[in-house]
Parts: C-alpha cells; sequence; structure tokens
C-alpha cells in the first residue's frame, strides 16, 4: 500500500493516476474527500497534515509515502509514519533547500528543510525531490493574460528551469516503486533554463498570441503578493528571483536519468495549460 498526501495536488494528482496504472494499491489522502473527484481504484481518506496525531488509520498498512511538505509538523509525521510500520517516504521538497548550512536562506528553504531533517533521522528510507521551480508557477499570470496581452511581473531576467508537474510525478513514483533512490536529493529541473520574459512569450505562441511582459518593481509586487500570502513567503519568492537574475539555474538530467524518458519544456507544458490562460 501507498500513501499519496495532496493527492489533489498538481504532482499529487499525477502521482496516483501513474500508480494505478502500473497497478499499485494506493490510498489518497486529501482534506476534503468531497469534491476530490480522484479514480475510483484509489481509496480516499479524509485527513490533514496539519493533524498528523489523528493520521493513523490513513497510515495503517502503508509500506511509502509520497509526502508533501504541508502541516508544520514533521516530526509528529514522521513518527506516525515509522510507529504504522511505513518503509519509504518520499518528500517533495525544493531547490532553495541547502545542504550543511546552519540557517536555511529564506522561510520556504526553512519550512522544507524541516521536513528534510526530520525524514533524514527517521532511519526510514527517503527521497528528497527538489524541483528548482514549477511550470505551474506561472498559472499566476494567467487572470492578467485573459484580460490582455502584458504581464506585469518583477524580474523578467530571472533565469529558471521550471519543470512539468508530470515529470515531478514521474520521478516521485520511481523513488515510491523502485530499489535504488534511498538517500537520493534529486536537483529536478526543466531541459533549459529561461528567463521568466521568455515563459511568458512561450505562453503566447500556445495560445496563439504575442504576450509581453513588463517590468515592475519588486516593491510593487510585493504590496500586491502580500495580500494572498504570508511576507515571510513572498520575501522568500522575490529574492529567489532576484538571485536568478544574477545565478541562471542549474540544469540537471535526473528526470532522463531517472524515468528514461527527457523532461518536458517549459513550451509543451504551456501547451497541456493553453486552456488555462484563455
Amino acid at each position: 500500500m501507498i500513501l499519496v498526501t495532496g493527492a489533489t495536488g498538481s504532482v499529487g494528482r499525477h502521482v496516483v493516476d501513474r500508480l494505478l496504472a502500473e497497478g499499485h494499491t494506493i490510498r489518497a489522502l486529501t482534506r476534503n474527500p468531497g469534491p476530490a473527484r480522484l479514480p475510483e481504484a484509489a481509496a480516499v481518506v479524509q485527513g490533514d497534515l496539519a493533524e498528523p496525531r489523528r493520521l493513523a488509520p490513513a497510515l495503517d498498512g502503508v509500506e511509502a509515502v509520497y509526502l508533501m511538505a504541508m502541516g508544520g509538523a514533521p516530526a509528529d509525521f514522521v513518527d506516525m509514519a515509522r510507529r504504522a510500520g511505513v518503509r519509504r517516504i518520499v518528500l517533495l521538497s525544493t531547490g532553495d533547500v541547502l545542504d550543511d548550512v546552519e540557517r536555511q536562506p529564506d522561510a520556504v528553504a526553512e519550512l522544507h528543510g524541516a521536513f528534510e531533517r526530520a525524514i533524514e533521522r527517521s532511519g526510514l528510507e527517503w527521497t528528497f525531490l527538489r524541483p528548482n521551480e514549477f511550470a505551474g508557477n506561472s498559472l499566476h499570470w494567467a487572470a492578467q493574460i485573459k484580460v490582455g496581452d502584458a504581464v506585469r511581473a518583477p524580474y523578467g531576467g530571472a533565469c529558471t528551469a521550471p519543470i512539468h508537474e508530470r515529470d515531478i510525478a514521474a520521478v516521485a513514483v520511481r523513488a515510491l516503486v523502485d530499489a535504488g533512490h534511498d538517500g537520493a536529493k534529486y536537483l529536478l529541473t526543466g531541459p533549459q533554463a529561461i528567463t521568466h520574459a521568455e515563459q511568458v512569450s512561450l505562453i503566447g505562441q500556445a495560445i496563439g498570441r504575442t504576450l509581453r511582459f513588463e517590468e515592475i518593481s519588486p516593491e510593487e509586487a510585493r504590496q500586491a503578493m502580500t495580500r494572498y500570502a504570508p511576507a515571510a513567503i513572498v520575501d522568500a519568492v522575490l529574492g529567489q528571483l532576484a538571485a536568478a537574475v544574477v545565478r541562471p539555474a542549474e540544469v540537471t538530467r535526473v528526470v532522463e536519468d531517472v524515468t528514461g524518458r527527457p523532461a518536458r519544456s517549459f513550451f509543451e507544458w504551456a501547451i497541456d495549460h493553453a486552456d488555462d490562460f484563455r
């Protein structure tokens, strides 16, 4: 039995589908099973990672867990998993986490780093998935694109290597079911590093329009972003983008090495999600 947390999320849903397609027995954890619309073959259970001490029924009989870094109580979740007999955890972390440092660079890295530390100390088998940037992060431009031809955002020159959520899920599945991934910290990237301004242009090509990137100041962006996200998270995101302007993302071959298939390009992601921008 494999437990998939965040089963309705952008990555988790693809993990569910891939595991079922390969014939594995899974349990899908979601906070709200009613509207989840998960496959009938998945055993859907209600649960919240913020309350790990109440997850004993969800963990019963589970051998491996796909884990989102959510809930803020990693040590409690790991303790529950170990008590339930879980052998392996595959954690969706972030490429911002640094190894061998006393303090992580920002709030996002600190959150994920806390999960990594708890899992490393657990004695369980583990694999950490560290995406450079989700291609899906560009969905926050969708509202602007639906009503105009300009995306107003900061750091158009931020050069990242966005990865398709399907590729993250593909690596996660291999780490969950195959041997040879214990102790791996996989930096996951798309096949090339591109700027945010180039991402906007590629989205335009995918939907048959000419789009442009209009630079705004980090201060203006921060003011808008803190309306819907904690200030510490906003500052972390803006700091990561600023760093990516001067230090383009490192591109890896992890997706191809683990799955045997090259990582999908950002343009392929944009084609897959074209309707989200129309």
